[in-house]
């Protein structure tokens, strides 16, 4: 299958108007970006020009709208902006904003949407980063619920209720594409309750809002001459904001979400349990039981531990000057548990750290071009954690990756794994020296 390439815009394009919530005039000029850099807010109407990236580290406001802040500078209700350029499988541009705010225009996505697609499009060379689930994900909060049914496709269905006389309940499901998102998503207008308004106003917020810019909801129906777009559109709008907070990861992503009653707030709140679990996952080091990259007769070639100190027996991946992965089988045969514990067999976490800092050992030695004349010395073992037992029949995974290299001093850290489990981390210092030298210094 051809990857999937990122997209940016082909040329600027500019929106202008008053934002919704700081009643501020404001100017958004798109313009084209390169590879990787995301979507990306530049106040030109501060001193030095600063950037606030639309990512979910950045997220400093999610109640009546998404806000990001960054280096102390923050631009307000980013959510109808970013969704016309989700929805629109835009990866890259850069956002010239000349205010605190983009500008409300009528309350949707559609004229940031159109102005995106009169700008045509470009695609770049580098493929576009995609994040998917390998299993169905759920996320709780404030009595909202949110699960994500792993799919090669970004489909999302909503379900809102109100306990009012019009708006009650709505549903609607929808396969995000771009032609589809112009119709049927970025015209639907954010909305408020006629009830909500004045406390609104009291809490400094819509002072750029108005008829023109919104739909209110009075009990019976909406207060717009021109009442709704759609039947269902404050749940299409519903979904719009989750396609815009949905740029916060910095990636497309794929998958079936089902939301039942979201907001902002529990958007970004899903979107960063996402990220954590992404995080995690990755962190796990993956061994394949076919592989060996380094043997145990490659290993004592490397470290001059032998029975019953060698505790590392291969090595199935590496990559220089990234990380090493190693593996130990625990099996009741180690000498140690006759007597470590010997009626309930627990590895003594001494060893285990021990073990790491052997896999550590093979890293350091891949720096130099004569390993079998060096020996590791470890100078200093800092930040170590035990987190579970280790027991016969697991099997440890020890993944080290460099945190500093100066001249042979390097320091490392370190994570032992059970499975998917973190049993015992660390960090360690430790230098090469050569043999002969250190025969000269017993003398």
């Amino acid at each position: 299958m051809t990857a999937i390439k990122q997209q940016t815009i082909g040329r600027e394009t500019a929106v202008d108007g008053i934002g919704l919530h700081t009643g501020e005039p404001s100017r958004v000029t798109f313009k084209p970006a390169d590879a990787d850099t995301g979507v990306v807010f530049e106040r030109v109407d501060l001193d030095g020009r600063p950037l606030i990236h639309a990512r979910v580290e950045y997220v400093t406001g999610a109640s009546r709208g998404t806000n990001l802040t960054e280096n102390g500078v923050t631009v307000y209700t980013v959510e109808h902006l970013c969704a016309a350029a989700t929805g629109l499988g835009l990866d890259n541009l850069l956002v010239e904003i000349e205010g605190p705010e983009p500008p409300a225009t009528d309350g949707s996505s559609a004229v940031f949407a159109r102005a995106l697609v009169e700008a045509g499009r470009r695609e770049l060379e580098a493929p576009a980063r995609v994040i998917t689930l390998d299993k169905p994900f759920d996320y709780k909060q404030d009595g909202a619920e949110m699960t994500i049914v792993p799919e090669d496709e970004l489909r999302i269905s909503f379900t809102i209720k109100f306990e009012h006389p019009y708006l009650k309940s709505q549903f609607y499901t929808f396969h995000v594409g771009e032609d589809n998102f112009v119709e049927e998503i970025a015209p639907a207008r954010t909305f408020a309750l006629e009830e909500e308004i004045e406390q609104l106003r009291r809490a400094g917020l819509i002072k750029g809002g108005s008829l023109d810019c919104a739909v209110v909801v009075g009990d019976n129906g909406p207060l717009n001459e021109d009442g709704m777009r759609f039947d269902d559109e404050p749940v299409r709008h519903k979904i719009l904001d989750l396609v815009g907070d949905l740029t916060l990861f910095g990636a497309r992503f794929r998958g079936h979400i089902i939301a039942m009653r979201s907001g902002h707030a529990v958007n970004v709140g899903m979107i960063r349990s996402v990220k954590r679990y992404m995080e995690d996952k990755a962190r796990v080091p993956l061994v394949d039981p076919a592989r060996t990259l380094f043997d145990i007769g490659a290993i004592m070639k490397y470290l001059p531990h032998r029975y019953p100190f060698l505790l590392v027996d291969r090595v199935v991946d590496y990559r220089p000057g990234e990380y090493v992965i190693g593996v130990k089988n625990v099996t009741i045969n180690e000498p140690f548990f006759g007597g470590h514990f010997p009626g309930a067999p627990v590895m003594p976490g001494v060893l285990i750290v021990e073990a790491m800092a052997q896999v550590g050992g093979v890293l350091l030695m891949q720096t130099v071009d004569n390993p079998e004349d060096m020996l590791i010395y470890f100078m200093g073992i800092d930040k170590v954690k035990f987190r579970r037992p280790v027991v016969p029949g697991d099997q440890l995974v020890f993944k080290l990756v460099p945190v500093k290299y100066k001249g042979r001093i390097a320091v490392m850290r370190g994570e032992a794994y059970v499975g998917e489990n973190v049993v015992a981390e660390g960090e360690f210092k430790a230098c090469l020296v050569e043999k002969e030298q250190t025969a000269k210094d017993d003398d």
